[in-house]
């Protein structure tokens, strides 16, 4: 075989300047074996040789299927195009909606967050009527409050006790829990469960395991529903009637009352010192997404004569407690060790005040007290996402990399707090674990 000429093989033969390959990096060797390849190409074609009007693998249009090749005809050829558009635009478009998921998944850090669920969500399992309008009211922000979301789940489940009817060869106490859970379900995927309406449901369920074999059916249902009403009367409403004696008894004549958010139970204690003719003044501070504190500000402004109020957002705080003589907050949930779990904002309002050395009293119901113990914001919560943007607010320009970021509560610690106002007294945010004793259970 005789030896290869210079020309012939110069780029075959490794030139002694170039580095060996293993010294090279990985876009390096695939540089060369990219030259190497045109090299071998440009020899056969100065060869003449039969493959010399062939061109580079990568370079070679995309074979037509078999069973596509077996037709006749340019309708034939053309339906084969058309059908492999077709499948490229689906490959595309599928790609494209893997991207834009990857993008709307935003931090990963926050993946284990309550993710706020698209309206109108599947429906799965015989889900009652009551309970479809619930969780489509939910999942709107419609309901808002851990006082009202309890309320209103319990008489949804009044209505879904009442059209129950017990299968043959069932009874009540059995197979209502069963008939009940694809309900709790369906509320859990509009919206996670609050502090209160798990305490609500878990007392239900109580209620309902305890029930007589023997009553009547229609007897059943009705007791039941007569428990659903005296959890709602004892727990909530009288529970809201001793707060307001205890919290308003705090209030005198020229105090500035600050609040933030909005809290069923501060609204009431401020209407009812305002009847009994006291005069006082109050700033609601408030903050974004939810601008819960308009609702309230129109509450106090409507009635007669009006009670004197400053709205204000939450970067003017520092500037506004220095005026302040009392702070009323409420909560949507009291752990074991004392530190309150409220709308995002409320623990930065007890820090501020307490640099100022104004006492901060939290106006909760026992029933949203909780066994578990909670030491910041981040292990538990859940985020707020409106598919509109708010009127008159700037719309920031599309990014993919952005991802706004909505947490709906934070977590107050005990330390800022002076003391927490329940229907069984005020009490000091260390003994909150004395709730249940004070009550005479063990657990609530």
């Amino acid at each position: 075989m005789p030896a290869p000429t210079k020309i012939d093989g110069q780029l075959d033969a490794k030139p002694t300047s170039q580095p060996s390959q293993k010294s090279m990096t990985k876009a390096e060797r695939r540089e060369l074996q990219e030259r190497q390849r045109a090299a071998k190409l440009a020899q056969k074609t100065a060869h003449g040789g039969p493959s010399a009007a062939k061109e580079p693998n990568h370079s070679k249009p995309p074979r037509t299927p078999p069973t596509l090749q077996k037709k006749s005809g340019d309708a034939s050829g053309s339906g084969a195009i058309r059908s492999l558009q077709t499948k490229e635009t689906v490959n595309n478009s599928a790609a494209a909606a893997d991207d834009s998921a990857a993008v709307s998944r935003g931090l990963q850090i926050f993946s284990h967050f309550g993710l706020p669920k698209p309206i109108g969500h599947a429906i799965k399992g015989d889900i009652h009527p009551a309970i479809i309008r619930l969780g489509l009211l939910f999942s709107e922000f419609r309901i808002c409050g851990s006082n009202a979301r309890c309320i209103a789940t319990l008489t949804a489940f009044k209505s879904v006790i009442q059209d129950y009817t017990t299968p043959p060869n069932n009874t009540l106490s059995r197979h209502l829990m069963t008939h009940l859970s694809p309900q709790i379900t369906h509320l859990v995927s509009s919206r996670p469960m609050s502090v209160t309406m798990g305490n609500a449901i878990r007392q239900l369920k109580l209620e309902i395991s305890g029930s007589d074999i023997d009553m009547i059916e229609q007897d059943a249902k009705d007791v039941l529903c007569q428990k659903i009403d005296d959890y709602i009367r004892d727990r909530i409403i009288i529970a809201d009637e001793v707060i307001q004696e205890l919290a308003g008894k705090k209030i005198n004549d020229g105090d500035v009352i600050l609040t933030y958010a909005r809290s069923s139970v501060v609204e009431k204690i401020l209407l009812n010192a305002h009847e009994e003719g006291k005069r006082f003044s109050v700033i609601v501070v408030d903050s974004r997404p939810l601008l819960e504190g308009k609702a309230l500000l129109r509450n106090l402004t409507k009635v007669y004569p009006p009670i004197p109020c400053t709205y204000a957002l939450l970067p003017a705080l520092p500037s506004l407690m220095t005026e302040v003589t009392t702070v009323l907050l409420g909560a949507h949930s009291l752990s074991a060790n004392g530190a309150v779990y409220s709308r995002a904002g409320t623990a930065l309002v007890a820090m501020i005040a307490k640099t100022h050395s104004v006492p901060v009293m939290v106006c909760c119901e026992t029933y949203k007290f909780s066994d578990g113990v909670m030491l910041d914001g981040f292990g538990k919560n859940e985020l707020v996402r409106f598919s509109t943007p708010p009127k008159r607010s700037p719309i920031l320009p599309s990014t993919p990399n952005l991802d706004i970021l909505n947490p709906l509560y934070d977590l107050t610690p005990p330390s800022s707090i002076t003391a927490v106002v329940t229907e069984v007294g005020l009490i000091p945010p260390s003994s909150i674990s004395s709730i249940p004793l004070a009550l005479g259970k063990t657990t609530l």
